[in-house]
């Protein structure tokens, strides 16, 4: 099942008791059909067609319609999934195929931004992986596009960053001493190394999320 890009900020899903569609809580714009809308419980794991990936507040849009999603204005990303992964943190998440599977992950330690914003706390954050054949809604600011890597290293900022597919390697670096980052905002003084085989997504903006 594919999603409709309407505009740059909007998807259309459809919507069968086949194919049920999971989306963030409070994404729904409007809706044509016999479309039933449940919330779900937080859940720290994943797993199954309705795991949640990570702690989020989700819905479950069911029957048979289809449904127009959207958050905040930001920008949505559509990426189609053809029994590959994708490696995304749950907040980007707009809405995606049900029948996907999800599983939790640390992309690094204490998740990309955590470790951006302050490693020293120690508050952890997760990344969600989504698996299968499906359709995948993302949010940003400013759009994404995607870098291809086909062996090769690039370094992306850790605020650019959305999520990524195939089997590639992600570690946060310091590109200036410690020292150096006092008085500093996280932006350059931090990069993600991608290497291997695959595609990372990149969003048009530093804006953190």
């Amino acid at each position: 099942m594919a999603f409709e890009v309407v505009n740059k900020k909007v998807v259309r899903a459809q919507v069968s008791q086949q194919s049920p569609v999971l989306a963030r809580r409070g994404a729904m714009l409007g809706y044509t059909g016999q479309v039933t809308f449940r919330p779900l419980s937080r859940s720290a794991g994943g797993g199954g067609a309705y795991g949640t990936g990570e702690s989020a507040s989700m819905m479950a849009s069911e029957g048979s319609g289809s449904v127009l999603y959207g958050h905040k204005g930001l920008y949505v990303s559509v990426i189609e999934l053809t029994g590959d992964s994708l490696t995304v943190e749950a907040d980007r998440l707009l809405a995606y195929d049900a029948n996907l599977q999800t599983s939790v992950e640390m992309i690094v330690q204490g998740g990309v931004r955590a470790a951006v914003r302050g490693v020293a706390t120690g508050q952890g954050m997760y990344t969600t992986r989504i698996s299968g054949h499906g359709s995948v809604a993302v949010l940003s600011h400013g759009g994404t596009f995607p870098l291809q890597l086909t062996g090769e290293t690039v370094g992306v900022d850790p605020q650019a960053y959305v999520g990524h597919v195939g089997a590639l390697n992600i570690d946060l670096k310091a590109s200036v001493g410690m020292r150096d980052l006092v008085g500093r905002g996280a932006g350059e003084a931090f990069q993600l190394h991608v290497s291997g085989h695959g595609t990372v997504y990149v969003q048009a903006s530093e804006k953190r999320f």
